[in-house]
């Protein structure tokens, strides 16, 4: 008979969400023990017996990258063999997003490969946080519930005057989801054309839409920022169309290379607003204008959902209530 409530458990990626998580629901965040022997290999022991539980396994999948990923792996396969009634992959940041498809000669669809592995040590159902493509969900051959920061943003975002303001995707792919938070904040939509040159550098040419006057200020929204390449990019493609201030907002804040210093320069942004999908204490220290908006809830609520047997539908990334089915740009 499955124990009355989650058996959830974290790797060391992020353990401050998994701690809100639990917080959120008034459950304990049960033990892990990890260690790293001097030739690089982990020793992973989950603390407490997961005998007929309903196990939750969360870690964001961030640098150390391999390192957590097999860690992650590591849990799963415990929670399989110490006979868990079910095993559930919790992955507030899922690493790969981006080799979701083969464009060039031999080179492996890594996204595809590490579902395979996920599922192959154990998971019956994964939980992720806005996955870099839709087309990863179809990657899974086990349940994953896709879903959203929306809901939280949303709540920033309302709090302010948005007066003469526009929403703007950086490019065509992350269009959709820029989409809800323009209809859910009433406001008009902008898509940027988008080519990437390399990790760090994106070339931004043209930006469509906005509607027929140039807006004062902007809320660029993006799946994550990582370099700060594509927001570099974007801002100053409105910035010569005459928009004036900037909000800078993503669901992952990774900040790595020379992000940090290329975010801080950039004195027409009043804000950025990222979510704790990513443990990134570097940027708290660093960033002047970082602003944080928690997932636990949303994540919170997934798990209790999948654990009392309920539908999730509205926390889905591709689903908002009462959304027309097409919403153009202003």
């Amino acid at each position: 008979m499955r124990a009355a409530g989650p058996y959830i458990f974290s790797g060391m990626a992020n353990e401050p969400l998994a701690r809100k998580i639990c917080e959120y629901l008034d459950v304990p965040l049960r033990p892990t023990i990890v260690e790293r022997f001097s030739h690089g290999s982990l020793r992973v022991q989950l603390g407490e017996s997961v005998r007929d539980k309903d196990v939750y396994i969360i870690q964001s999948l961030t640098d150390p990258v391999h390192r957590n990923i097999m860690q992650m792996l590591m849990m799963l396969d415990i929670a399989r063999h110490g006979d868990a009634a079910r095993v559930t992959a919790v992955i507030p940041y899922y690493v790969y997003g981006r080799s979701d498809k083969k464009d060039a000669p031999r080179i492996c669809i890594t996204a595809k490969l590490l579902a395979q592995l996920i599922e192959t040590s154990g998971a019956d159902r994964v939980i992720a946080m806005t996955l870099h493509s839709a087309q990863i969900h179809g990657f899974f051959d086990v349940p994953l519930d896709h879903l959203t920061s929306l809901r939280a943003l949303v709540d920033h975002f309302k709090q302010q005057d948005l007066t003469d303001t526009v929403v703007v995707s950086p490019d065509v792919g992350y269009a959709k989801q820029a989409t809800k938070l323009a209809y859910a904040l009433r406001l008009p939509l902008a898509v940027g054309s988008k080519f990437r040159l390399d990790d760090s550098e994106v070339e931004i040419n043209t930006v469509l839409g906005s509607g027929s006057t140039q807006p004062r200020r902007a809320i660029v929204v993006d799946d994550e920022i990582a370099t700060g390449g594509t927001m570099l990019k974007i801002v100053e493609a409105m910035s010569k169309r005459g928009t004036e201030r900037f909000s800078l907002a993503c669901t992952h804040g990774l900040f790595t290379g020379n992000a940090i210093q290329r975010l801080n320069a950039l004195e027409c942004v009043d804000e950025i607003v990222t979510t704790d999908t990513v443990y990134a204490p570097h940027a708290e220290d660093a960033l002047s204008k970082l602003h944080y908006e928690s997932v636990a809830s949303v994540l919170g609520d997934a798990i209790m959902c999948n654990h009392e047997g309920k539908s999730v539908g509205e926390l889905f990334t591709f689903w908002v209530e009462d959304m027309p089915p097409d919403v153009s740009m202003g």
